[in-house]
């Protein structure tokens, strides 16, 4: 028995065909948690088997699936973004793998994006190398060296059975004894990070995270950039992972590394004053983050 969360926020437009497939499948609970969205998207999957609940407020990713997750008791917690589509087979695929391997805690499945190609999904954890190595655009010139980026981007490993550090949070199947033994998610995430502090902590515990390359979840928001506006979430949440995870002084030089990165794209973005803006915001919120 699989428990499906889904948070939702202002996602009418891609929800219904995210859940319907779920709320059809054998053994599948489905629970949808509108994150107090401004527009009224539950009543796109009203006539389906799912549970509704309106969380009252936005606190978050996190928070929302903490609270999906308590309305059930399955052993096996699928959590999956709205604009995220996995059949049958697939998520059988990826109980089978929880099923036969009692040390893995987590398994996400390959992702393919929203027109077709893949999206790499395994992913490293943040180092003071990787942030300064993107701060200085390094990824790009060296895109297949593993210390300039997070973001594996072998491609050909993507074919075959991986434990990478951490994988991506649009689609993951954890076991509820897991999440329970490191006490949920951690909602002081609002958005972005919180995949990665949740493999972290479940690999802490002796876990392993599991890559399952014959399961695939099709993400249509795979390819998209974090909007503009959302700048300043994502570098607060990095430099709140950085303080959470690395000593003092890597976290300081996290930090430093997060506020240059978007620096160096406030500069290159010069005739794009909505991206120059967003990233210029993101780097006070680096810089001032207590």
């Amino acid at each position: 028995m699989v428990d499906a969360v889904i948070v939702s926020y202002n996602s009418a437009d891609t929800l219904r065909a995210c859940v319907q497939p779920l709320a059809g499948m054998d053994h599948v609970a489905v629970c949808v948690v509108d994150n107090d969205s401004p527009e009224e998207s539950l009543g796109v999957v009203a006539d389906l088997d799912v549970l509704a609940v309106r969380s009252g407020r936005n606190g978050g990713f996190s928070f929302g699936c903490n609270l999906g997750a308590a309305q059930g008791q399955a052993p096996y917690i699928l959590l999956v973004n709205p604009d995220a589509v996995l059949a049958q087979a697939d998520l059988d695929r990826m109980v089978a793998v929880l099923d036969a391997e009692p040390d893995v805690g987590l398994v996400g499945p390959k992702l393919i994006d929203g027109d077709g190609t893949l999206m790499p999904s395994i992913r490293r954890f943040p180092r003071v190398v990787s942030t300064w190595a993107q701060a200085l655009y390094l990824h790009r010139v060296l895109p297949r060296a593993r210390w300039t980026d997070e973001i594996n981007r072998r491609f050909e490993e993507y074919d075959r059975v991986g434990y990478p550090e951490w994988v991506s949070g649009a689609c993951m199947l954890m076991r509820r004894s897991v999440l329970a033994e490191i006490g949920g998610m951690d909602e002081g995430f609002f958005l972005y990070c919180e995949d990665t502090d949740l493999c972290a902590r479940i690999r802490a515990r002796g876990h392993r995270i599991r890559y399952e390359p014959t399961a695939v979840a099709y993400h249509q928001g795979g390819a998209s950039a974090p909007r503009t506006g959302l700048f300043p979430v994502l570098a607060t949440s990095r430099v709140r992972y950085a303080a959470k995870h690395d000593g003092p002084w890597a976290a300081r030089a996290q930090r430093l590394g997060i506020a240059a990165g978007h620096l160096t794209h406030a500069a290159i973005n010069v005739a794009q004053p909505a991206k120059r803006r967003g990233h210029l915001a993101a780097l006070r919120a680096a810089l001032t983050r207590p």
